[in-house]
């Protein structure tokens, strides 16, 4: 039985489980979901333009209390009403009377980012939302973010990070961790990413009696600045992904693969 790390999230006293479940393109059905909050995977993300806000709710009905519930609304809805419409919607498709995290999809550079989030600290105020995150965000648009709120503090920021996409490495991931802010890593296992891999991921996962992907999502996880959110809509996939956490590679194999996957 996995036994999945837990870590805070920013600044909110709040843990969450270091691997999650993404729904991005999501085809599963309720089963895979289930298997994985069993398993610990308690941190499920979706979003309004998935299409899976429907089977998300459908599979933590029961046991809502058991799960740290994050949505996300669309670069096209962030004006004030726009945004209190959406989450509305999603909490309407998710059948929950709110949810522990709504985040900004991507930023739109054509409406004033104070406007948006006058309107999520809206949604905490009135109990619609938890806390507030962010998406695909640089290091300038965060900044302009975290300027334009009053009340709260964002307090994850959702980025694409893989063994071949550590961009954020650079500058992202030292300034979030000066802020508190949970980089919440989506597409963590890439697939071209861990195919290609081949023989120098393959040594390592033979060291461990681990697959490729589990060590992949070890290594991305070593941060503990760092939780991932991989998709799957298969069972054995799911505890492949859930036995990726409660263990650590070694300070040398961290370095071995971070030198040899830039």
């Amino acid at each position: 039985m996995p036994n999945l790390n837990q870590k805070q999230l920013g600044n909110t006293g709040v843990k969450i489980s270091e691997i999650g479940q993404g729904t991005w393109d999501y085809n599963g059905g309720v089963e895979p979901l289930r298997l994985g909050i069993s398993l610990g995977a308690t941190h499920i993300d979706t979003a309004e333009i998935y299409g899976t806000e429907e089977v998300v709710g459908k599979a933590i009905e029961g046991i809502r209390d058991e799960v740290f519930l994050a949505t996300k609304v669309w670069s096209d809805h962030l004006r004030y009403d726009d945004v209190l419409r959406a989450a509305e919607g999603s909490l309407k498709r998710l059948k929950v009377e709110y949810v522990d995290l709504y985040t900004i999809h991507w930023p739109n550079s054509a409406i004033p980012i104070r406007e948006t989030m006058r309107a999520m600290e809206n949604l905490v105020q009135r109990g619609k939302v938890k806390f507030i995150g962010v998406s695909n965000f640089s290091v300038e648009q965060l900044k302009e973010a975290q300027a334009s709120l009053s009340l709260h503090d964002i307090v994850s920021n959702q980025v694409k990070y893989n063994l071949k996409t550590r961009q954020i490495e650079q500058d992202l991931i030292p300034y979030c961790k000066s802020q508190k802010i949970t980089i919440v890593a989506y597409s963590p296992l890439k697939v071209q990413a861990v195919r290609k891999a081949n023989d120098l991921l393959d040594q390592i996962a033979s060291k461990y009696g681990m697959t490729r992907a589990q060590i992949a999502l070890n290594f991305l996880t070593t941060d503990e600045n760092v939780v991932t959110i991989p998709k799957s809509d298969n069972l054995e996939h799911v505890k492949e992904n859930c036995s990726a956490s409660g263990w650590r590679l070694s300070k040398e194999d961290v370095k071995w693969i971070s030198e040899r996957f830039k």
